[in-house]
């Protein structure tokens, strides 16, 4: 699993920061999300191997408080960068006309930077010796202890998945709504807006977006749904391999984007063409690279 997460993930972010310009402002969203899942593979995913052979944590109180805290940020950060792309797919439907006015790459990169300081000073709490970390020998994961911290949890939770779940309800609902009035034509705009949006809707990054996010809250709420029930007393207990095939569903998120992307975005499959040329054919004449990235950005800016 960490080996695949590392290796897909730096694929990914390969493939977008090779295009001249990076391409979408789209890519940025996207290139935030595989770098919190590359260092999940790093930071936690490996420390979970030769745990898991002899059934203790053998790293320290340190270590192990640590990687619980990494868990949670990067999984917030993820979570409100996917909130951030159901905002950019709005801004695009709601406004096409003006939407690369509004959507500019350095708005997008400073709200990415935004994300990733908000959410490690959100998590830090259990750095400052709020609640004891836990070796789960079922799940071979050093994670929080949920049950210690009830009212940071419930903060946690009301301040991470409040926004970011009624956010991405409220986008795709008027989204949804969008597609519908234009294949009726109750659109009362313009003819240049119409245009536009008929443009937008076409792009294959609404359906690439909407997958993964959808995939995204698949692969995480059996664990959330054991961890909501754990916290209002888990009676019976959760039996270890269900809690096992529940987290390690979570963490396979990581691998599922790049086959998403591969499959779903007609952009990035030209995208990675363009990055196994520039990596594998240094023979290539440069002209004929020059001439596939034009075409790329024909097609999809």
């Amino acid at each position: 699993m960490a080996v695949a997460i590392i290796l897909l993930n730096i694929l990914i972010i390969a493939t977008f920061t090779n295009i001249r310009g990076g391409g979408e402002v789209m890519n940025v969203y996207l290139v935030s999300l595989a770098l919190a899942d590359l260092l999940y593979g790093v930071l936690v995913v490996p420390f979970s191997v030769y745990p898991a052979f002899v059934q203790q944590w053998v790293y320290g109180k340190i270590a192990c408080r640590i990687i619980g805290y990494i868990e949670v940020a990067l999984w917030t950060v993820s979570a409100y960068t996917l909130m951030w792309i159901s905002v950019d797919r709005y801004i695009a439907v709601r406004k096409p006309v003006r939407y690369f006015t509004v959507q500019t790459r350095t708005r997008c990169q400073c709200w990415m930077a935004f994300t990733w300081i908000s959410s490690a000073m959100l998590c830090s709490p259990p750095l400052l010796e709020f609640g004891d970390p836990v070796f789960d020998k079922d799940t071979a994961v050093c994670m929080l202890d949920w049950q210690g911290m009830a009212a940071y949890s419930v903060t946690l939770s009301i301040l991470v998945l409040g926004p970011s779940l009624i956010t991405i309800l409220y986008t795709y609902v008027y989204i949804y709504g969008a597609i519908r009035r234009l294949r009726r034509g109750f659109l009362a705009h313009d003819k240049e807006y119409v245009t536009a949006l008929s443009e937008n809707l076409s792009n294959p990054t609404h359906v690439t977006s909407f997958v993964l996010i959808v995939t995204f809250w698949i692969c995480w709420t059996p664990l959330m749904s054991i961890k909501a029930y754990q916290q209002l007393g888990g009676v019976p207990a959760v039996p270890g391999h269900v809690r096992f095939a529940a987290l390690w569903l979570g963490i396979s998120n990581s691998v599922w984007k790049a086959f998403v992307l591969i499959f779903l975005s007609p952009q990035f499959r030209v995208m990675l063409r363009l990055l196994c040329l520039t990596v594998f054919c240094k023979r290539k004449s440069r002209a004929e690279l020059e001439l596939l990235q034009l075409d790329m950005e024909d097609h999809f800016l």
